[in-house]
């Protein structure tokens, strides 16, 4: 045989033949039984079994025979029950379900996070409030069922996993199985003849599979080299790193605390529970876990688009803010900005939100300053026109000496259109134009009642109206500087000139983010792995036909089929066709080293 430029097309044969695990499922020959061992360990997965029709067997007479059937009918049920929940099968059904179950949990109201929604939810669905409340609709994530599919997925990834790790660690340890009697069955094949000696190609054959990374020895007449571990690896890495996700949700929704704050510009907050608004926490949190430390809101700024499409978004998010870690920890200037957080010992502090605070002065009867100080008014749109109630809960009496409460529903506009000029809303977020609208109240406010009060809404069933000259309620807009008089000589309130401005945090604490974050990554890689890289194995065997001249044999199989097998094999093979000399071509037919014929051998 002469050596040309074309040699891997005709003087190597390569072909793909069929899958010799589909032959043996439909019946190979019996003289091929060593193909078992050739394709096995491939993959760790576990080998599906059916389930007999008794696992107990024959039943003995007697009352002892009727315990022992007993005892190994249980064990073998419970055995397939373990084998069923730990498959790959029913791990990706639970996490099906589990995906399933999380969707009411982002579309229905939840009890942990907003029990104010759930309570108007109920409220406007009476039918389906009850049954939402039995199915435990409304706190999903802490229901029976949900934790059920939580913790049954968790035991079935753990049960499926260990098992196949020590597999795989005694597979990492083992070395690669003989060559098959008849590499022609095996799906990428190549041969062809050369005058070096057996020794010499087997050599040959083995520096080059190492230098390719393949795991290769010399077994017999055959080198045997296998590669693609971080196929299985990365498979474990997967489901290991599913695990490691579960718990850091688990951690996370039993530890986890978040909270809001609203902080005026001057004001500041210490992280202990009765500094927030608004405050919840996983089941196992304790109050004792909250990182000490403290900050003050030095200053916010916001600028907004003043023309084109985009007028109105702001340009300018920033809270600047002054923080310290601990009791006596230095104190620090830093920035917040939407999603750029203040991170202190675990905890994550958000800017959320913005508004305006004006700052009114209420005189009763007398002219005392019986009321003085800013006000945070929530928005309602973008342009942060706000709403609020202003309300004097103490030192107010009426030009009698009568003790009252005052309360007064307010109405903020940043940038006044002007009268004339439509609904009182603001025109732009800045306060290009402030005004502010009052209608007031006297009587009691009811927060003596124990019953919890918004603070930016005013309770006027136990109140009373002030009245204007024609008999209605007395309302008003004041531009900063005005005052409104209230009637019958019971005192005043004044629209300062200064308008503060407010800012919303949340802080939160979450103990699982960093390892649900690698989980998360380390997922991602493995599966990469499992999908991209192939386990195969590759064969060489040299021996020395009955003309005396060696012929060389190279076979390959994968877990399963793949274009790539066959590309690699051919690649090898050329490269160990350069490394041996090519025996004369006489024109007869190559003798088969194992005098079996082979269906598609080469004939040369």
């Amino acid at each position: 045989m002469s050596k040309t430029s074309q040699k891997q097309s005709t003087d190597v044969e390569t072909h793909q033949e069929t899958d010799p695990v589909g032959e043996r499922a439909r019946g190979a020959a019996p003289d091929e039984g060593d193909l078992d061992e050739a394709g096995s360990q491939l993959s760790t997965a576990p080998v599906e079994t059916v389930v007999p029709g008794s696992f107990g067997g024959v039943r003995a007479p007697g009352a002892a025979g009727w315990l022992a059937w007993a005892w190994r009918e249980t064990v073998g049920w419970t055995r397939w029950f373990w084998r069923q929940l730990t498959s790959m099968r029913v791990a990706l059904i639970l996490l099906f379900l589990l995906s399933l179950g999380a969707i009411p949990g982002s579309l229905i109201p939840q009890t942990g996070s907003d029990e104010l929604k759930v309570q108007d939810f109920k409220a406007a669905h009476t039918t389906l409030g009850p049954i939402y409340e039995k199915l435990g609709l409304f706190n999903v994530y802490s229901s029976v069922w949900f934790s059920a599919i939580y913790i049954l997925l968790f035991v079935s990834l753990i049960g499926c996993i260990v098992p196949r790790t020590w597999q795989f660690v005694g597979q990492l340890r083992g070395r690669p199985p003989g060559a098959p009697r008849r590499l022609t069955r095996l799906p990428a094949y190549a041969t062809w003849r050369t005058e070096a000696e057996p020794e010499q190609v087997r050599a040959a054959a083995l520096a080059l599979l190492k230098k390719r990374r393949f795991r290769a020895h010399t077994a017999g007449d055959a080198v045997a080299a296998e590669k693609g571990f971080l196929r299985e690896a990365g498979n474990l890495v997967f489901h290991i790193a599913l695990i490691v996700m579960l718990i850091a949700f688990a951690t996370g929704q039993l530890f986890k605390s978040e909270g809001g704050k609203l902080i005026l510009e001057g004001d500041g907050f210490s992280n202990t529970l009765t500094q927030y608004d608004d405050f919840k926490s996983g089941s196992l949190f304790n109050s004792d876990d909250l990182a000490p430390f403290s900050f003050q809101l030095d200053d916010f700024v916001g600028t907004f688009e003043r023309t084109g499409p985009n007028k109105g978004t702001a340009r300018t998010f920033r809270a600047d803010v002054t923080y310290s870690e601990g009791a006596d920890g230095k104190e620090k200037k830093t920035s917040i900005e939407v999603n750029k957080p203040l991170e202190i010992d675990g905890s994550k502090v958000y800017l959320i939100g913005h508004g305006y605070a004006p700052v009114v002065t209420v005189r009763d009867g007398r002219g005392k300053v019986v009321f003085q100080q800013a006000v945070p008014l929530l928005p309602i749109d973008a342009n942060i026109t706000s709403t609020g109630a202003i309300k004097v809960l103490d030192g107010y009496a009426d030009k009698n000496g009568k003790k009252e409460q005052l309360g007064f529903n307010a109405f903020f506009v940043p940038t006044f259109a002007g009268a004339g000029h439509g609904e009182m809303l603001s025109q732009f977020p800045e306060l290009d134009f402030p005004v502010l609208a009052l209608s007031a109240y006297h009587g009691s406010l009811g927060v003596d009642s124990g019953i919890p009060q918004n603070v930016y809404q005013l309770d006027t069933s136990k109140m009373k109206e002030f009245k204007d000259a024609d008999g209605e309620l007395l309302k008003k807009r004041l531009l900063p500087g005005e005052t409104m008089k209230l009637p019958d000589g019971a005192g005043s309130i004044t629209f300062e000139k200064d308008v503060k401005q407010w800012a919303t945090f949340q802080i939160s604490q979450q103990p699982g983010d960093g390892w649900a974050l690698g989980g998360a990554i380390a997922a991602i890689a493995g599966l990469a792995g499992s999908l991209f890289i192939q386990r195969r194995r590759v064969w060489v065997r040299a021996t020395t036909g009955n003309d005396g001249i060696t012929v060389v044999e190279m076979a390959g199989l994968g877990r399963s089929e793949s274009a790539k097998l066959p590309e690699e094999l051919g690649d090898l093979a050329a490269v160990l066709y350069d490394k041996t000399p090519p025996a004369p071509d006489t024109g007869e037919p190559t003798p088969d080293p194992q005098a079996v014929p082979a269906e598609g051998a080469e004939k040369q």
